[in-house]
């Protein structure tokens, strides 16, 4: 039964989701107005918001125009429906699946974002990131970069901070979010001077940080190299089949970032030694 209402919260989540990814890249509220058709503007029926079901029923146009309705909006809203499940019957109803579950919605809105928009909202990133270091006090992040880190103080320096639990999470959250994000930054920055052009946003900065927040440095480092190495591939194959130029063609490394973030969520108990 939990892993059901989680499947069907998952897949209202997805949809508010939706709003999220059409809405915050092009500056506008989420509240107002009510969920309407991008294209004749008519405003939507609630039996006509029904997530992936309404879909499947209007064939994937609207009801009203007949125009095709973006294959995102299921694909976002069963995206989110199956990680909520999925954490809930492998967490059970406990905070660590509350956080999985956040954390994976919003690495699903950053990625379909930028993959449609090549934007990142600050509400997102930097709000998710808030939310990472929150969730840091309560559910202790899986990694121990940070505890070596003051162990080695403590024993060469003969500096003790006399830090608890808590206090450990937390520092483990906050060099999650600053270091791979510092790494990530200074190397694009170096690339860039070097090739004379931005080779990456300030908003692939933001979620790596954010990832970090949640994961830690170990995850945070596993998602840039898995998202790298996704990004590099899927980027070559992509301008070589559509014979684009590699120095005009730009990549939504968030994508990439946001959907390895989502693998190194799934993968935890192998790579993050979570339960």
């Amino acid at each position: 039964m939990e892993a059901v209402l989680a499947l069907v919260f998952g897949l209202l989540i997805g949809s508010f989701l939706n709003v999220c990814i059409h809405r915050w890249p092009r500056g506008r509220s989420v509240v107002k107005p009510r969920s309407h058709c991008v294209r004749c503007r008519k405003p939507i029926a609630w039996y006509d918001n029904i997530p992936v079901v309404s879909y499947v029923v209007l064939g994937g146009r609207c009801r009203y125009c007949r125009r095709h309705i973006s294959l995102r909006y299921p694909t976002v809203e069963l995206m989110t429906g199956l990680l909520w499940c999925w954490f809930v019957v492998k967490f059970g109803v406990t905070p660590t699946a509350a956080k999985m579950c956040v954390f994976t919605a919003i690495l699903t809105a950053l990625a379909f974002s930028d993959l449609e928009k090549r934007l990142l909202p600050d509400q997102l990133t930097k709000g998710g990131m808030l939310v990472g270091f929150a969730f840091s006090l309560f559910v202790p992040v899986s990694d121990y970069v940070a505890h070596g880190v003051l162990f080695l103080m403590k024993e060469g320096l003969g500096f003790d901070l006399g830090l608890g639990d808590t206090a450990y999470s937390v520092a483990e959250s906050l060099l999650g979010a600053g270091a791979p994000a510092l790494l990530l930054w200074g190397g694009a920055t170096l690339w860039g001077k070097m090739r004379g052009r931005e080779m990456l946003g300030f908003g692939d900065v933001k979620l790596i940080a954010m990832v970090g927040a949640f994961l830690g440095l170990t995850g945070a480092m596993l998602t840039m190299l898995i998202g790298s190495i996704a990004g590099s591939i899927v980027g070559l194959l992509y301008i070589k089949a559509t014979k684009q130029k590699m120095s005009e063609y730009e990549l939504p490394f968030g994508t990439f970032l946001g959907f390895a973030g989502i693998a190194v969520a799934l993968m935890g108990s192998k790579w993050l030694g979570m339960p």
